[in-house]
């Protein structure tokens, strides 16, 4: 009894110097968000202080009001950049999932021809670099005459192979007498799709979901490439523009201001998804 104590006692605290260490890891990673998020809220007195302050010590909300300030006096207010990031983003994590769970049921669940070599191909399109495709997309985009318009900064991105790939791997693992029952039953496939697959896909869609909202709200290329309007631009197209100096503001606690504006939904988005993300790797893997 004396030897199974101490071996639950080393047991315990392993896992209190892991969980201690990975602690230690994760604050670490947090404090360029905690010192952006400070930026934000520090006033003009205590910006340009040697040696740089990481808290604030007189937090302020000036930095905020003259962000608003400022670009609502501009030609294209700020609201006008959120709009379209919002738009954009939206369409682009919606249609993403829609398309995704599309494709990933007959991969998964149908004897389709030719679906292995399918599967394998988009596979191997996780292996290659969006920045490979920016040529072919620009040039359907302007030959289609889609641009200046919304639909031209989300339909190429709504074939995602990360999308495809984690349904399909996780679709793998719901029984097919499952399926089986709802079509003897008399369901039809659409039924099917609706009612069974997607409910069980909600821990692989808020994954994929996570990871197309970071990448499409973060993400300036579109408004920059295939719009000419000022109209149209996004919000991180003007944090660009912010930080460079080109249109209108140079104080660094306005744009910390801006970039912590532009992170809190992708923060809000994370603390949401968080759970059905680890359920989802935990289902994901490479078995066939």
């Amino acid at each position: 009894m004396s030897r199974l104590h101490v071996g639950r006692r080393r047991l315990d605290w392993g896992g209190v110097g892991l969980y201690g260490f990975l602690t230690g890891f994760g604050l670490l990673m947090l404090m360029p968000l905690v010192y952006m998020a400070s930026t934000a809220l520090k006033p003009i007195s205590e910006l340009f202080l040697f040696p740089p302050r990481f808290f604030v010590q007189n937090p302020t909300l000036l930095n905020f009001r003259d962000l608003l300030l400022i670009t609502g006096t501009s030609y294209v207010p700020f609201a006008r950049y959120i709009l379209n990031s919002v738009i954009v983003t939206a369409g682009i994590v919606a249609g993403g999932v829609l398309f995704s769970a599309l494709a990933a049921y007959p991969l998964a669940k149908h004897n389709m021809p030719f679906k292995k070599i399918i599967f394998d191909m988009i596979v191997a399109a996780l292996m290659f670099s969006p920045m490979v495709l920016q040529i072919p997309q620009y040039l359907l985009i302007s030959q289609s005459g889609l641009m200046n318009t919304y639909w031209a900064m989300i339909l190429p991105y709504l074939a995602a192979p990360i999308g495809m790939f984690l349904m399909t791997q996780f679709l793998r693992q719901i029984p097919d007498a499952l399926l089986e029952a709802a079509r003897i039953d008399g369901a039809s496939e659409w039924r099917v799709f609706w009612v069974i697959i997607m409910p069980l896909l909600k821990p692989a869609i808020a994954t994929f979901a996570l990871f197309s909202f970071i990448t499409a709200w973060n993400d300036p290329y579109p408004s920059m490439v295939y719009t000419t309007s000022e109209n149209m631009k996004s919000l991180p197209l003007a944090i660009q523009t912010i930080q460079g100096g080109a249109g209108v503001i140079a104080r660094v606690g306005t744009f910390a201001a801006a970039s912590f504006l532009m992170i809190v939904p992708t923060l809000l988005v994370f603390v949401i998804t968080q759970r059905m993300v680890l359920q989802t790797m935990a289902h994901s893997g490479l078995k066939e």
